[in-house]
Parts: structure tokens; C-alpha cells; sequence
């Protein structure tokens, strides 16, 4: 039986997607893990326990499991982690310093850049500065470091801009990121999402996502993927082909990638790949993905197998801070047709935020049907018939 080891956050939603793919798979999973080191085995997973920003001591307590096939990560801190544990124990893995650039937006877009991709202008402000504005409108103002448009606000004058400035900065304290952000001008155009898995420096497109609504700001909150697209074939063409050439530029080699770009009347303008495959739940949307990530890790050369309709996601959006209470109308969305699952991830009695600052949804609708034009309005009926009750939020005194 080959061993693959799966480096993930504790709470990750997609650890027990991996897990069942491999018992169907007949792989051994061993799951590595930011938990204390000093309890033993609190969850009962026996997953090895490491540290997140110590990812050469990781790779020393993963070594000591033994033989090792191949190795998987979810998540942007831990394919770091991964790339490091990967260089030193001669797996096969994006190398640590693709993985390195491919999570911060700034050196991101510099080899992007130099690769001769379509770029926007784009500049490096210190969160210890106070600006008075940007050279240029509209722009969007990005932290580095973090994801799924957390911190992502555009500006379109002086004014908005400084407040959008002084509102990352408070979010970057409350991390403990000391870091600059990002500006840039926005791009016009429609998003789209790629998912892939690369193998020897060749990417093999999984699934081209659309993202039906529009994405222009002030914040940039993903709601709706759909696949297959509905772009014409040259534009889709125009996609991957970028998407490929930036996979090469960034430099990772091995292993699943997320992509997302946005396309207009200039062509494709890539805005990230990230060395892991798609975050959260929403690999559901994708039959199969997690079994063809373990199978690929182990060195089969297993082709996948493509959806045999058209499939999306919807990731609830949350539509004010407040504490969750609970929520009406499911068995009316979960009866539309179309409609495969319909998940709410959100606990009662917990505090909810949305973007720019939060981190989550509330959770996630799920469809199948024949036409990508179904499945978008299967996901927009269901989600009209949920309804959710957020308490206001005591202050803290």
C-alpha cells in the first residue's frame, strides 16, 4: 500500500475529503498537522503534529515515519510546508521557492511581469506609512499574504483610498502581519477560476470555472463557480494557454494548482496560481479531485475522469456582521432541482464577519444539471429560499 502524507491545517474542511478518497483509493494517509505536540493524539487521527513556521523541523518529524510515497497539502501555509518537506526527503513536489512567490501577490505579480504577461501598474506601500492617495484610479489595495479576498478593497479616489488603507492595516495588526500592501490598478472584465494538477512542469486543466456575478468591488466576495464555461473557444483557449505559461513563470512543477485571471478585450491578465488545489468545500463541485491528487502524488499516471455534466458551487455569502442563529428554508433549496447538497457550515451562537475582514461563509450550495446555465440558476433559486437569522453583537466592554 503506498503512503502519502497530507499536510493540513487542523480544522481543515477538505482533511476528511482526502481521507475517504485514499480508503477508495487503498492509500495510506498519514495526516501532518499544526496541533500542541504535547497531547497525545487529541483528535485519535495519529497525525503527526508540526508547526506551520517551522517547516524544516517538519520535515525532520515527517522523515521519521518511514517510507513515503508522496506527499499533499490544502492550503497556502501548509504547500510551503509541503515544498520544504518535499525538497528534503527527494518527493516530488513544487519546488519551496515557487511555493514562496506563488503565495505573496507582490512577487507574484514581479514574475508575472517578467515573463511578459499582461500587468497592471503596481506598487508596494508599507503599512507603517499613511498615504494620501494613489497615482492612479481605480485601483485595488491587497494585502500580501492572504486569501479568498480577504483585505481586498478597491479604491476609487483619494478618500476611499486612504480609508480601504487604514482598514487593511487594522486587519493586518489584528493577524500580527507585519506587512506592506499591495496596489494596483483594477482590471476590467470577467473573473474566471482554474483548476489543474502539474506534473513535470505540464499542467493538465481539470475544471475552467465561471464566476457569473460580477466582480468590480469595493470588495471581492466569490460567490457562484460554474463549469464547464460558457466562454467562446477562444477565449477559453486564450485562458488555459496563459494559465499554463504562468505556471512555468511562477516555477511550480508538481503537483495541484489554483488559478484565477480575468479576461477582457486586451486578453487574459493572471491575478494568482497558488500550489493547492481549491479551497474549502468547493472541491466538492469537482467528483474525484482529491483521489487524483493522492493517485498523481503516488506516481500513477491516473487520467481524470471528466465531469459528465455541468457542475457549480455557491458559497454563501454573509450578508452582515452579527451572531449566527439559525437558518430557514432548507428543505426547500435542497428540493430544487438541480440541487445535489446544500451544507451550512456556520455554528449557532458564533460571531460571523464578511469581507474584507472575515474568513468564512455560511456555507455551501451544491448543483448538477445539464447546462452550466441550469446549475447557475438552480444555485440562485436555493439560495432564495434560505434565510438566515444573524443577532446584532453585543459590544465588548
Amino acid at each position: 500500500m503506498s503512503r502519502v502524507i497530507l499536510i493540513a491545517a487542523t480544522t481543515g474542511y477538505q482533511v476528511r475529503m482526502f481521507s475517504e478518497a485514499a480508503e477508495r483509493a487503498g492509500i495510506e494517509l498519514t495526516l501532518a498537522t499544526d496541533r500542541c505536540h504535547v497531547l497525545e493524539d487529541p483528535w485519535g487521527d495519529r497525525a503527526i503534529p508540526i508547526r506551520f513556521d517551522d517547516p524544516a523541523h517538519a520535515a525532520e518529524l515527517v522523515g521519521q515515519v518511514g517510507h513515503i510515497d508522496g506527499i499533499v497539502a490544502v492550503g497556502d501555509r501548509p504547500a510551503y510546508v509541503a515544498s520544504v518537506v518535499a525538497a528534503k526527503l527527494g518527493l516530488k513536489f513544487h519546488p519551496p521557492d515557487a511555493v514562496a512567490a506563488s503565495r505573496n501577490k507582490f512577487l507574484v505579480r514581479e514574475r508575472f511581469r517578467k515573463a511578459g504577461f499582461l500587468v497592471p501598474e503596481f506598487y508596494l506601500a508599507a503599512i507603517a506609512d499613511d498615504p494620501a492617495g494613489a497615482p492612479f484610479y481605480p485601483c485595488v489595495l491587497k494585502p500580501l499574504g492572504l486569501s479568498a479576498s480577504r483585505g481586498v478593497i478597491r479604491a476609487n479616489d483619494d478618500g476611499e483610498f486612504r480609508a480601504a488603507f487604514r482598514r487593511i492595516r487594522a486587519l493586518l495588526e489584528h493577524e500580527e502581519m507585519n506587512e506592506s500592501i499591495l496596489v494596483e490598478r483594477f482590471i476590467e472584465g470577467s473573473e474566471f477560476a482554474l483548476e489543474g494538477i502539474v506534473s513535470d512542469g505540464r499542467l493538465e486543466v481539470i475544471a475552467l470555472f465561471d464566476k457569473p456575478d460580477p466582480l468590480d468591488g469595493p470588495y471581492f466576495e466569490e460567490t457562484i463557480y460554474v463549469t464547464p464555461s460558457r466562454e467562446p473557444a477562444a477565449v477559453q483557449k486564450g485562458i488555459v494557454e496563459t494559465a499554463a505559461r504562468a505556471t512555468k513563470a511562477v516555477g511550480l512543477t508538481d503537483g495541484p494548482v489554483h488559478a484565477e485571471m480575468r479576461a477582457n478585450d486586451r486578453g487574459v491578465w493572471m491575478l494568482e496560481v497558488a500550489a493547492r488545489p481549491i479551497g474549502g468545500l468547493c472541491a466538492k463541485a469537482i467528483p474525484g479531485l482529491e483521489e487524483l491528487i493522492l493517485r498523481r502524488a503516488t506516481g500513477e499516471h491516473t487520467a481524470f475522469a471528466q465531469l459528465d455534466a455541468a457542475s457549480g458551487v455557491m458559497m454563501i455569502p454573509i450578508p452582515g456582521e452579527g451572531v449566527y442563529n439559525s437558518v430557514t428554508g432548507l428543505d426547500a433549496a435542497q428540493s430544487v432541482p438541480g440541487i445535489t447538497e446544500v451544507i451550512i457550515t456556520a455554528k449557532q451562537g458564533h460571531r460571523i464577519v464578511p469581507l474584507p475582514e472575515g474568513k468564512s461563509y455560511l456555507g455551501f450550495i451544491f448543483a448538477r444539471a445539464d447546462t452550466p446555465a441550469e446549475v447557475e440558476q438552480a444555485l440562485r433559486s436555493a439560495h432564495a429560499k434560505l434565510g438566515f437569522e444573524i443577532l446584532a453583537a453585543l459590544p465588548v466592554l
